[in-house]
C-alpha cells in the first residue's frame, strides 16, 4: 500500500519546516545553547507542523535520528482526545519517575491536551510545575482557550500561524514536480486557498486530485471540492441587480439539484463579493448594501434550514434595493397638515361637510431643546441610491426648509414604499438645527432602527426630493419626550405600527392603537 502524500513528505529536521521560521529558529538556537525547558506548549491551526515540530524536538533533544516512522521508548506520544481521564494521567505521573532507556530525556507529547478533563488536568499540574530533571513535556492544541492559566503559565509557549498561501503554492510545486503530477498554477492556488493555511489540507487535496490520473485543473478541484463554477456565481451576484426573482430561485435550485451545499455556495459568494469590494468594482450593488449581505451570508452554515436561508437573504437583498415609484399624493393634500388630513378622511367617511374649526392649521410640532441624557450622532448621508419618485416642492435648493411643512410631506412620501419606517417615524419629534434633522424618540428601538444606515439613507432621499436640499440625520433617544399625536391610519397601518413597536407593558397592542386614534375609552362588552 502506498504512503500518503503528507506524511511521505513530513518535514524530518527544523530546517525543513516551512512558514514557521520563527519558531524554528528560535528552537534551535536554544538546542546550541542548552536552554532547554522544562515544558513546551505548541499553540494554532491545524496541519500547520505543531506534530511535526513536537517530534523533531524530541529527537533532538536525545540525538536520534529521525526519518518520520521510527518508535523509540524515551518518546512517548499521547493522544488525550483518547486518554483524557485521571487515570491515564495518575499511570503518567506514576512513570515519569523511571530514568529513560536510551536518551538523556523522557519526552511526552500530549497532542490535543485541550481535551483533558478537569481532574486529569489538575493530576497533571504538579507533575508540569515540578518534573523530574529528565523529563520533558510537548503539548499541543488547537484551541489554547479551553486550557486552565494555571498549565499555560508553566509552560514555553509557541505560536504557530497559518502558512502563507505562496509558501503553500510553492511546496505543492515541488510535491507535484517530485511526484510527476501535472498541474496547472489555477489548480494550485485553489488548494492552497481552500487548505486555508494548512499544510496537512492542502497536501491531501493535492493527493486526492492525483489520483484522478488526469492533468489536474481547476475544474476538477472545484469538482472535488464541490464548489460551484464562477460562472454559475457571478450570474447569482449579478441578478441581484435585477427584479428578476424567479429566475434567481431556479439559479439557485439548478446549484443544489447539482449537489452543492447552500453553505458552500454562501461561502464562495462571500469571497467574491469580498472581492469586488476590495477592488471597488461593487457594479450596481451598492458597498453598504453588499456589506450587509456579506454579514448575511457568514449566518447560513450554521442555520437549520441552510438552503431556505440563503434563498431569502439572496431576495431579501434583490428587493431592497429595488426603488418602486411613488405615486404623487394631490396637490391639496400634498401641502395640508396631520389635522386637515384628518378632517378630510371623516368627511369621505361621513358625507358631512368640514368645519371651519377642523381644517385651522394645526399646532406645529413641538421642537423646542430637550434635555440630553445620552446623544448618538449619525454621520451625514453622502452615499446615494436610486432616487424614488418623490415630488419636489421647493424648486430653489437654497430657500429654508419649514419642517412643519415638510414632516408630513416627508411621512406620506415614505409611506407609500417604506411602511415599517414610516411607521416607526410617526412615533419620532423632530427637530431641525442648520442642515441636520435631529429625530428624537421615547424607545431605544425606535432609535435604533432609524439609526441603521439603509433607514437614514431612505430619509436623506427622501427629503433631498421633497426639498432639493441634502440634510445630516441624526437618531436620539430620549424616555422624557413623548411622541406627537400622529394622523389616523389608513386600513392596514395598525398592524404595520403593532410591528414596528418594541415589546414592553408601556406600549402593549392596547397602548399603541391609543397612540394611534389619540386616546380612547376602553368599553367592555
Amino acid at each position: 500500500m502506498g504512503q500518503v502524500l503528507y506524511r511521505k513528505y513530513r518535514s524530518k529536521s527544523l530546517d525543513e519546516i516551512v512558514g514557521q521560521e520563527h519558531i524554528t529558529t528560535t528552537l534551535k538556537n536554544a538546542l546550541k545553547k542548552g536552554a532547554i525547558s522544562h515544558a513546551y506548549l505548541f499553540t494554532g491551526p491545524r496541519g500547520v507542523g505543531k506534530t511535526s515540530i513536537a517530534r523533531i524536538l524530541a529527537h533532538e533533544l536525545n540525538g536520534f535520528d529521525y526519518t518520520g516512522e521510527d518508535m523509540h521508548l524515551d518518546i512517548i506520544e499521547i493522544d488525550a482526545a483518547s486518554n483524557r481521564g485521571i487515570d491515564e494521567i495518575r499511570e503518567l505521573r506514576e512513570k515519569v519517575a523511571i530514568a529513560p532507556a536510551r536518551g538523556k530525556y523522557k519526552v511526552y507529547i500530549i497532542d490535543e491536551v485541550h481535551m483533558l478533563t478537569t481532574p486529569a488536568f489538575n493530576a497533571l499540574l504538579k507533575t508540569l510545575e515540578e518534573p523530574p530533571a529528565h523529563v520533558v513535556f510537548i503539548l499541543a492544541t488547537t484551541e489554547v482557550h479551553k486550557l486552565p492559566e494555571t498549565i499555560v503559565s508553566r509552560t514555553q509557549r509557541y505560536t504557530f500561524r497559518p502558512v502563507e498561501q505562496a509558501k503553500v503554492i510553492n511546496h505543492l510545486k515541488h510535491i507535484a514536480k517530485q511526484e510527476k503530477i501535472t498541474i496547472d498554477d489555477e489548480a494550485l492556488a485553489l488548494i492552497a486557498a481552500h487548505g486555508e493555511g494548512s499544510f496537512r489540507d492542502s497536501i491531501s487535496l493535492l493527493d486526492q486530485a492525483a489520483s484522478r490520473g488526469d492533468a489536474i485543473t481547476a475544474d476538477i478541484v472545484r469538482e472535488i471540492l464541490g464548489i460551484p463554477a464562477q460562472e454559475s456565481l457571478q450570474d447569482i451576484i449579478e441578478l441581484l441587480t435585477t427584479s428578476e426573482r424567479a429566475q434567481l430561485v431556479s439559479n439557485l435550485a439548478a446549484m443544489q439539484a447539482q449537489g452543492y451545499q447552500a453553505a458552500t455556495i454562501a461561502k464562495e459568494l462571500s469571497q467574491l463579493l469580498r472581492q469586488r469590494i476590495i477592488d471597488h468594482a461593487t457594479s450596481d450593488l451598492d458597498t453598504p448594501v453588499l456589506l450587509d449581505l456579506l454579514r448575511q451570508l457568514i449566518d447560513v452554515p450554521a442555520s437549520s434550514a441552510p438552503d431556505r436561508l440563503l434563498e431569502i437573504t439572496l431576495l431579501r437583498t434583490m428587493i431592497s434595493r429595488q426603488t418602486v415609484p411613488a405615486v404623487a399624493a394631490p396637490a391639496a393634500m400634498q401641502a395640508a397638515t396631520p389635522r386637515q388630513v384628518k378632517a378630510v378622511a371623516v368627511e369621505q367617511k361621513s358625507n358631512k361637510p368640514i368645519s371651519k374649526e377642523a381644517t385651522e392649521p394645526a399646532e406645529a410640532p413641538l421642537i423646542e431643546a430637550e434635555p440630553q441624557p445620552a446623544v448618538e450622532v449619525a454621520a451625514p448621508i453622502v452615499e446615494e441610491t436610486e432616487p424614488a419618485a418623490i415630488p419636489a416642492v421647493a424648486s430653489d435648493a437654497n430657500a429654508p426648509i419649514i419642517l412643519e411643512e415638510v414632516w408630513p410631506q416627508l411621512l406620506q412620501a415614505i409611506k407609500k414604499q417604506y411602511n415599517t419606517v414610516y411607521g416607526i417615524l410617526r412615533m419620532g419629534r423632530p427637530e431641525l438645527n442648520d442642515m441636520t434633522l435631529t429625530i428624537t424618540f421615547q424607545y431605544a428601538f425606535h432609535q435604533k432602527r432609524i439609526h441603521e444606515v439603509k433607514h437614514r439613507q431612505i430619509i436623506s432621499d427622501a427629503i433631498e426630493q421633497l426639498t432639493g436640499q441634502k440634510l445630516a440625520i441624526v437618531s436620539r433617544h430620549d424616555a422624557s419626550v413623548t411622541p406627537p399625536k400622529p394622523m389616523p391610519p389608513a386600513d392596514g397601518e395598525i398592524a404595520t405600527a403593532l410591528m414596528a413597536a418594541p415589546a414592553g407593558t408601556e406600549n402593549s397592542p392596547l397602548s399603541t392603537i391609543s397612540n394611534i386614534f389619540g386616546g380612547g375609552e376602553l368599553l367592555e362588552s
